[in-house]
C-alpha cells in the first residue's frame, strides 16, 4: 500500500509541475509579446494583446524557444526594427522570471 501511495503522490507532483511550467511558459510568452508589441512594434491595447496571443500560439509549433524567437524576429524584420538575438533572449529570460513570480502568486 505504501508503494502505491508514494507512486500516486509522485504522479500528482509530476502533473502539478507540468501544469505549473505550462502556465509559466504561456505567461512568459504573453509578457514577451506585450513587451515587443508596445515597445518595438508600436501596438497598444487590443492590438498588443492580439500580438501577445500570436506569440503564445507560436510556441506550440516546435519544442524549445526557437519558434517564438523566429516568429518575433520575422515580425521585427517586417517592421524594420533591429534587436539583437542576445537582447531578445535576455528579455525572454526576464519575462520568464516575472511569469514564475506571477504564477506562484496566484
Amino acid at each position: 500500500m505504501a508503494f502505491e501511495d508514494r507512486q500516486k503522490a509522485e504522479e500528482a507532483k509530476y502533473r502539478h509541475d507540468q501544469e505549473f511550467m505550462f502556465k509559466v511558459r504561456n505567461r512568459r510568452n504573453k509578457l514577451f509579446g506585450l513587451w515587443l508589441a508596445e515597445t518595438h512594434l508600436g501596438r497598444s491595447g487590443d492590438e498588443a494583446a492580439a500580438y501577445a496571443k500570436e506569440v503564445v500560439m507560436a510556441d506550440f509549433e516546435r519544442p524549445g524557444d526557437g519558434d517564438v524567437i523566429d516568429k518575433v524576429k520575422e515580425d521585427l524584420a517586417a517592421a524594420q526594427v533591429e534587436i539583437s538575438d542576445h537582447m531578445l533572449e535576455k528579455h525572454l529570460l526576464a519575462c520568464e522570471e516575472q511569469a514564475k513570480a506571477q504564477v506562484m502568486g496566484e
